[in-house]
């Protein structure tokens, strides 16, 4: 039989309200049941317990299969190889490939390789209109530069030749002997 719960007696240590005592039943019940036992993995057997059988892996969320994920990552990768390899330039020409070659079989190679095709492309032509403009920098200091060099020294070694001497000109190589 159970005894009945007993009235709050005292209050707590802090000052608040009376304390309860929890009720413990007089009779215990059944004993809880064990945890279920899984048939496989054996004890001590391969895998160790906790580990996924050994099979097929599943692919993660959002790919179809492990070759979209092979080529999501050729999209990406694969653009950054052309911007190392082609100077900066490149990197575009692997991800249209691929949404070329893979992008109406499967929408999310479609979406990487979009992805890195934009991103690549935009840089590319930022590297490009770098060159570009370095090329018109350069142009505009060494062509400058290059009309004085000639100018002066050719004024300076004709003077030097009136006077009978030979001009050695400076920043010069011997091409012709």
């Amino acid at each position: 039989m159970t005894e009945p719960a007993s009235p709050p007696s005292e209050p707590d240590a802090t000052g608040g309200g009376p304390v309860d005592e929890p009720v413990v039943p007089s009779q215990p019940g059944p004993p809880p049941p064990p945890p279920p036992q899984a048939a496989y993995p054996p004890q001590g057997g391969y895998p160790p317990p906790g580990f996924p059988p050994p099979g097929p892996t599943i692919p993660p969320p959002g790919y179809a299969s492990s070759d979209d994920k092979t080529w999501a990552l050729l999209s990406h990768f694969g653009g950054a190889a052309g911007m190392f390899i082609g100077g900066g330039t490149l990197g575009w020409v692997v991800p249209l490939i691929i949404m070329l070659a893979r992008g109406e079989q499967s929408p999310t190679v479609r979406a990487h390789a979009v992805a890195a095709l934009n991103f690549q492309l935009l840089w590319s032509i930022i590297a490009a209109v770098g060159y570009i403009t370095l090329c018109i920098v350069i142009g505009f200091v060494i062509v400058p530069v290059a009309w004085l060099m000639g100018v002066i020294f050719g004024i300076i070694a004709g003077v030097r030749a009136n006077d009978g001497q030979l001009f050695r000109y400076p920043a010069s190589i011997q091409m012709i002997k």
